[in-house]
C-alpha cells in the first residue's frame, strides 16, 4: 500500500519537550496516535505563546487559526514516562495560511513527523482572512535567529 511520506525539515527554529503521561499510553502499550496530536497540538500553542501569540490572534487582534488538513508519518514507538522533544519549523506561508512540520524525537530516535495545513481565519467573520503582517514578522525574527 502506497504511504504518504513526509521529509524533515533542514530547520526547525522551535522546540517543546514533554513528557508522555500515563493517559497518552494506549491498549499497545505505547504512545497513541490520539495522543501525539494532542502532544503536537500542545507544541503548537507553546510555539505561539513564545512568540506573544495565540492560535486565536496571530497579532492583529482578530485572525486566528483552523487546522485544514493533518499527515503523520509514524517512525518508532514511544513509552511511558518518555521524554519527547517536539520540534516546530512553520514554513510554506500563502496569502491566507501557511504549514507546519513537526518533528518528533525520543534522545536521537525518530518517532514522527507531523504536517499541518492552516488557513488564517477571522473567526467573528466566519471566514479565511489574509495571514497578518504582525505574525510574518515575527516569524521572520525567528528564523533569523535559528
Amino acid at each position: 500500500m502506497p504511504r504518504i511520506k513526509l521529509l524533515e525539515q533542514e530547520i526547525y527554529e522551535f522546540q517543546h519537550r514533554i513528557e508522555v503521561r500515563p493517559q497518552d499510553v494506549n491498549y499497545g502499550g505505547h504512545l497513541g496516535n490520539d495522543s501525539l496530536i494532542s502532544l503536537v497540538g500542545a507544541a503548537r500553542a507553546r510555539l505561539f505563546r513564545s512568540m506573544g501569540l495565540s492560535e486565536l490572534d496571530l497579532g492583529n487582534g482578530s485572525t486566528g487559526l483552523i487546522l485544514m488538513d493533518l499527515a503523520v508519518n509514524y517512525k518508532a514507538e514511544a513509552f511511558l514516562f518518555d521524554q519527547l522533544v517536539i520540534e516546530t519549523h512553520i514554513g510554506e506561508t500563502a496569502p491566507k495560511g501557511f504549514r507546519m512540520f513537526h518533528r518528533v524525537r525520543k534522545g536521537p530516535s525518530l518517532v514522527a513527523l507531523v504536517e499541518a495545513g492552516v488557513a488564517t481565519y477571522d473567526y467573528a467573520l466566519k471566514k479565511t482572512a489574509p495571514v497578518p503582517a504582525e505574525f510574518l514578522e515575527r516569524l521572520a525574527l525567528r528564523h533569523e535567529k535559528a
